[in-house]
């Protein structure tokens, strides 16, 4: 039986979405404080397979098994999973933490757009096209926060991370994914990711894990809370409400990314990068609005 359509978000889906904000908001904090001793690339691989475990198991106990016929989506789906964090993995080595998050909520953004070409609930108004120019000027604005090549190179890979993470909600909702179980769509995102970076990690030298309590503390986090439940609820959101009305929550997590890197990293702020964050995340709320 296919799912309800989807719904305006609810008070339970508000204090949900809040909560995931705050989980979302530290995990690039996470990678960054613990990259001497463990790759980033390498922490996302094996957080990614120590959560498809977790997942196979829940799934196996309910009973639960993959659609025969997601398969196609499910693969896009966790290929595009996958590029998503290759590419903060590798921006997380270039630039700051505060700037990867910013860059990375871009992806309400780009999934606005791809659904308003393919889903008639989710047409935007005019004032919602203004706010993607604002919110597109605004990460214009906060490239010039780069303070060198190498720092703009990783602001440019984390703006095609949220890319990517925008083509997977649309993969996710205008797919037969969007009568999967969460556990599903969520099984394919895991699968991609672990199968791209753990080889990306070998390949490219990023290997390095050095194995203290800080380190496995940080993996435990990234594991358990980021890629098993956060991500496992983020998935049942999409099933449900609307993803342009969930994306009036995204403007906490970079926001609260941003105030954690400047006071847990001690990472500095330009003022353009600080102007164009904050059309950035005007520009967020706008698309959030309907008519």
């Amino acid at each position: 039986m296919s799912n309800p359509l989807p719904v305006p978000v609810d008070a339970r889906a508000g204090a949900m979405m809040a909560l995931l904000c705050g989980v979302w908001s530290l995990q690039q904090i996470s990678l960054k404080a613990v990259a001497a001793e463990a790759s980033p690339m390498l922490m996302v691989a094996l957080r990614s397979g120590i959560a498809l475990a977790l997942l196979a198991l829940l799934m196996w106990r309910r009973g639960e098994a993959p659609g025969a016929g997601r398969w196609k989506p499910g693969l896009l789906a966790g290929l595009l999973f996958g590029v998503e964090y290759l590419l903060v993995a590798q921006a997380l080595r270039l630039t700051q933490a505060s700037h990867v998050v910013i860059f990375l909520y871009t992806a309400p953004l780009f999934a606005a757009l791809g659904l308003h070409l393919k889903l008639p609930a989710e047409r935007l108004a005019p004032l919602q096209w203004a706010g993607i120019a604002l919110a597109f000027a605004g990460t214009a604005l906060a490239f010039l926060g780069a303070q060198d090549d190498g720092a703009l190179l990783g602001d440019l890979l984390a703006l095609g991370g949220g890319a990517a993470w925008g083509a997977t909600t649309i993969t996710l909702r205008c797919s037969n994914l969007a009568d999967a179980p969460a556990t599903e769509t969520l099984l394919y995102q895991l699968l991609g990711a672990f199968a791209l970076l753990l080889p990306a990690a070998w390949l490219t030298g990023q290997w390095h894990f050095e194995p203290s309590a800080r380190t496995w503390a940080h993996l435990g986090f990234q594991a358990l809370v980021v890629s098993f439940a956060s991500f496992l609820a983020w998935c049942w959101l999409l099933r449900r409400y609307l993803a342009s009305r969930l994306g009036v929550f995204s403007f906490l997590t970079p926001l609260f990314g941003v105030v954690l890197g400047v006071g847990l990293l001690g990472e500095p702020l330009e003022l353009p990068f600080v102007a164009g964050s904050v059309l950035v995340l005007a520009g967020i709320g706008l698309v959030a609005l309907r008519r």
